[in-house]
């Protein structure tokens, strides 16, 4: 299911992909508040080829959207949905936006198409994202975006070597739907 925004395109990942993705999700500046950091091209190509087979439609699953600008079709970046396991069950977000287009809005324009989807045609309840509190960028876009924050675990994920809090951000179709009969 491809989505579309002003700027940007998300849709599936694919081979050519590989070295492009690569080379923003090993980035250290991006890959530090990641779980999966590709080693090589060959896994960033890997995983594209498991994800050919993924479907958003598939229950207790991640489907990894690529993040293209629309004019000319470059990989910018990738976001993540997990569907739960059952139609009632909150869905699940990360999004990753190479250095080099960071800044720009992207990532608010891709999560704003995003909930579109998952708030209008999939109909879902809730949604919600994982973030390092040092993350300071991404908290503040969720922010921006109208999620809040629900909790924050201290030093509950192993990532990378080191002990990490978590701090989970949520919205739900009620708030989400209301803030756009606002604007």
């Amino acid at each position: 299911m491809e989505l579309s925004t002003l700027r940007l395109r998300l849709d599936a990942l694919r081979p050519a992909d590989a070295t492009a993705l690569f080379d923003y999700r090993a980035d250290p500046d991006v890959s530090r508040f990641q779980g999966w950091r590709p080693v090589s091209v060959t896994e960033a190509a890997d995983f594209i080829e498991r994800q050919a087979d993924a479907s958003l439609d598939t229950p207790d699953s991640w489907f990894q959207y690529a993040i293209r600008l629309r004019d000319g079709g470059e990989l910018i970046g990738d976001l993540g949905m997990h569907m739960p396991p059952d139609a009632e069950g909150p869905v699940e977000f990360g999004i990753s936006i190479a250095p080099a287009h960071q800044g720009n809005g992207y990532a608010c324009e891709a999560v704003r198409a995003a909930f579109e989807l998952v708030f209008g045609q999939l109909g879902r309840r809730r949604i919600h994202a994982s973030v390092d509190p040092r993350n300071l960028a991404s908290m503040a876009m969720l922010r921006a975006l109208g999620m809040r924050q629900e909790a924050h675990y201290r030093e509950s994920l192993w990532l990378h070597g080191e002990w990490v809090d978590d701090v989970v951000f949520a919205l739900l179709a009620s708030e989400w739907h209301a803030a756009q009969w606002a604007h």
